[in-house]
């Protein structure tokens, strides 16, 4: 996807994380990220816009008093939308060879990085927003407006970007294979787990038997099981728990 693309799709979900946000009511649980409240997910979500948009700058982050501001704000989703339009903006206004910092694996470059980066943090906590309103783990048939082509993209972000990286904890002593085949696309991937980082390949079409957990199905149904909110699609092959336990994506 082009950058024009993931900046859609993070407008796409902030329309849908404040509409959803609104309906649940700020002291609502989060199903998704136990724990949490909508109150707490506006504030995160706010911070990392508003750490992003000043990355990119250069700027010296202070997490910590967005947190704060986001946590007591009088008008919450008002603030929350301020912290989309300095993101879009820091995005937009950099230069094509900015210097700025990435943090995941085949990265490209740091706008391109920070657009897509921020389309699916918003996207995958528009998801979270979405369930504090249902009062349940969300299917792919609720989340209307994430498109199949976002989806692959967030897919594919989380299995070649947050994965392979050393501080990534999923691990296994006997090794395996993941393959992901998405329906009605000819796009696929392969996740070799072991005792190392684990090792992701795209491919046209990974073979089936070549996986010792196969899962196949909707690409948004892919998207919300693999970023672990929903279970919407059951893998073949068994062992999910490790991937539930140890791929995690956290801010820490």
């Amino acid at each position: 996807m082009r950058t024009t693309a993931h900046l859609e799709g993070l407008r796409e979900a902030m329309v849908a994380f404040v509409r959803y946000a609104d309906r649940a009511g700020l002291a609502a649980p989060v199903p998704t990220t136990p724990g949490w409240s909508v109150r707490r997910l506006v504030a995160h979500q706010g911070m990392v816009h508003r750490w992003a948009a000043a990355t990119l700058r250069g700027e010296v982050t202070t997490e910590t008093r967005w947190e704060h501001e986001g946590a007591t704000s009088p008008d919450p989703l008002e603030w929350l939308r301020d912290g989309a339009i300095e993101v879009v903006s820091a995005i937009v206004s950099a230069p094509g060879d900015v210097d700025a910092m990435v943090f995941l694996a085949d990265a490209g470059t740091p706008r391109e990085f920070w657009a897509r980066r921020q389309c699916h943090e918003t996207t995958v906590h528009a998801v979270d927003a979405l369930s504090a309103s249902l009062g349940r783990q969300p299917s792919a048939a609720d989340v209307a407006w994430l498109s199949p082509a976002v989806a692959l993209d967030g897919i594919d972000e989380l299995l070649t970007g947050f994965l392979p990286r050393p501080v990534s904890r999923l691990r296994s002593d006997e090794p395996q294979r993941i393959v992901v085949r998405p329906s009605g696309s000819t796009c696929g991937w392969t996740v070799t787990v072991s005792g190392s980082p684990p090792v992701t390949v795209r491919t046209d079409r990974p073979e089936v038997a070549d996986a010792d957990i196969l899962l196949e199905g909707d690409p948004v149904a892919l998207y919300l099981t693999l970023w672990n909110r929903s279970d919407e699609i059951s893998p073949a092959g068994g062992g999910w728990d490790l991937w539930r336990d140890s791929a995690q994506v956290r801010w820490s």
